[in-house]
């Protein structure tokens, strides 16, 4: 006899992140809705990560931890998770943020009810390192009918891809190629599950996300250094790496939008916004730049 699989599956990838962990394994425990499992991968955390982890998975048999013995790097754990996941619907969790007791209950119950909806999530709260609320967000994007105009709207910056936080079909994530290995690759694949579906957002902030000085972002705040957080063999040496960032992202996109099953007419429009991506934001400069830096810096290096 087999042991029936749980219909969620949380993920909870972490590196050092005692501080708010326990804040944020509670609140999942708190959840309305309890026939879910929660997978913990410890990035080789050099803090009292492990010990907060066995705690709670002694004390609770949905809990399964996992500890790597070297750093993978962010997205090589964002996507260990998923991979031992179990459940129809998935939900990536951060070690320093909260959810709301029924945010899972009022999820599931979404995506039961609608098999058009790829992913549901929520009107959310910032709160800061004491858990003071700054404000509310009400993430009204990816609602559209149509693809296109679906990625059309994550293209832009006025996110910060908090939707991979919601809760998300299995088999959709399945087709996708997860998280890559460069900066904002946590926006190309919430753009290529738009494009499979279209998004619920539940008008209540049921979802709290932490501002602190040890989030990742902040932590590396540009691009290069942002890297480390991919590569962590490189820290130290990512400047000497062209690592073509905005063209990796670039030619996913379009490999995204050349396999996934939309109307030719819908294929049209999402190559078409392409050229508004490579407008937007300067990053036509930014590409430019890439090409162009590795070059510069093999003729500086040949001349000294």
């Amino acid at each position: 006899m087999t042991e029936q699989s749980p219909k969620v599956s949380i993920g909870l990838p972490v590196y050092n992140g005692e501080k708010y962990l326990s804040q944020a394994i509670d609140s999942i425990l708190s959840q309305t809705f309890a026939d879910f499992e929660l997978i913990i991968s410890d990035n080789a955390s050099i803090d009292c990560t492990q010990r907060i982890c066995l705690k709670y998975a002694n004390e609770d048999s949905r809990i399964k931890y996992h500890r790597h013995s070297k750093n993978i790097g962010g997205s090589n754990n964002h996507n260990f998770v998923f991979k031992l996941a179990k459940g129809i619907y998935f939900h990536w969790f951060s070690d320093d943020d909260l959810y709301d007791p029924s945010f899972l209950q009022k999820s599931v119950t979404i995506l039961d009810e609608n098999p058009d909806i790829s992913l549901c999530f929520c009107s959310f709260k910032l709160i800061d390192e004491h858990g003071k609320c700054l404000g509310i967000n009400e993430n009204l994007i990816g609602q559209s009918l149509s693809p296109a105009q679906r990625l059309r709207e994550l293209f832009t910056f006025n996110h910060l891809c908090e939707a991979n936080y919601g809760l998300i079909r299995s088999e959709t994530l399945r087709k996708t190629d997860l998280e890559r290995n460069y900066s904002d690759s946590d926006r190309t694949l919430l753009c290529e599950i738009a494009l499979y579906g279209k998004f619920h957002i539940i008008p209540e902030p049921l979802f709290s996300r932490r501002i602190h000085p040890g989030q990742s972002t902040n932590r590396y705040p540009d691009t290069n250094a942002r890297m480390a957080w991919f590569y962590p063999e490189l820290d130290g040496r990512i400047k000497f790496f062209p690592f073509f960032v905005h063209w990796k992202q670039f030619i996913h996109y379009l490999q995204i939008i050349n396999r996934v099953p939309i109307s030719n007419f819908e294929r049209g429009r999402c190559y078409l916004y392409m050229i508004y991506w490579i407008f937007s934001y300067n990053r036509w400069f930014y590409m430019i730049k890439e090409v162009f830096s590795p070059i510069r810096k093999l003729f500086l290096r040949k001349s000294s």
